[in-house]
């Protein structure tokens, strides 16, 4: 399962009991956090997501709405006998603060808390099941986005004709790469005789908060899904640029730019109640958008 559960979708101030800036990326056995905002430890517990399976955490940047609820959940982590190494990217700012907080608090994480500053565009993590990438976005100060990715071979077994051969496990390697191989009796197999054309592989791109900038979609080209923030409605288009947001039609362009399968939009501004016209404006433009509503799972395809 390759998926994306919304915990928070709002932007800076909690309303409408719509929280702040969190998600967590949910690949097969894998769940990564994304941002981390005041409230996230009671959404994944309302959601019944478990914080044990989180071991990666990605904090796209240093405004409080998506990392104030980061001290208490790693902090958390460790109350309930976490041994689990713990993986933190964030800002380089970020170290500090957790460090002055665990020392007022004169508290001692019982796991490892590895942290990697975000300093440059890079491949952050690299798994034989898949990577995440960060890029930066456009916001008031630095900022970044990730992009998660599948990794798949080119050809998967075809269980059914591979069943009157006698093969080790590396000769299966080969078939997915492609490549003919022997039997242990000596007989050449030829891979398509064996093998199916794998699915293309899915991935996942997370667009912080960001002014439109069309050149972020050449860092994101052709996801499956793709969340941008909509901060605001086109009507507001001068002030999203001015607070280095971006509007419903700015994140469907980027979609477009992009030749993105899907459009996720959130992180809404506090004076909206009713998200109805965001989901309007953006499927005029790019009519596959969804809202990023908080409790929902969304499939990447």
């Amino acid at each position: 399962m390759f998926g994306v559960t919304i915990l928070g979708n709002n932007s800076a101030l909690p309303a409408y009991d719509r929280h702040p800036t969190s998600q967590v990326v949910t690949l097969d056995q894998f769940q990564f956090l994304v941002d981390c905002g005041e409230g996230t430890q009671m959404q994944l517990s309302r959601y019944k997501i478990k914080r044990s399976r989180i071991n990666h955490i990605f904090i796209s940047h240093m405004h409080g709405d998506h990392y104030f609820g980061l001290p208490g959940l790693i902090t958390s982590m460790g109350l309930l006998g976490r041994e689990n190494d713990l993986y933190l990217f964030a800002p380089p700012a970020m170290k500090g603060i957790l460090d002055a907080i665990l020392v007022a608090a004169d508290t001692t994480l019982p796991y490892k808390l590895h942290f990697h500053p975000l300093t440059k565009e890079e491949l952050l993590v690299d798994d034989p099941r898949y990577t995440v990438e960060t890029f930066k976005v456009n916001h008031r100060i630095e900022c970044w986005g990730f992009v998660f990715r599948e990794k798949k071979t080119p050809r998967k077994i075809n269980k059914d004709s591979i069943k009157k051969y006698h093969l080790e496990s590396e000769a299966f390697e080969r078939l997915k790469l492609g490549e003919d191989v022997v039997s242990n009796e000596g007989a050449v197999i030829k891979n398509e005789e064996v093998t199916l054309q794998n699915a293309p592989a899915r991935s996942y791109a997370y667009a912080a908060d960001t002014a439109y900038t069309p050149a972020i979609a050449e860092k994101i080209k052709d996801v499956s899904l793709l969340y941008h923030e909509t901060t605001y409605l086109k009507e507001l288009e001068d002030r999203a640029y001015l607070r280095f947001h971006s509007t419903t039609t700015q994140a469907a362009d980027i979609a477009i730019k992009a030749n993105a399968k899907k459009l996720l939009i959130g992180h809404f501004s506090s004076k909206y109640e009713n998200l109805d016209q965001f989901a309007k404006e953006a499927q005029a433009v790019f009519p596959n958008t969804e809202l990023a509503l908080e409790g929902v799972s969304y499939r990447i395809d």
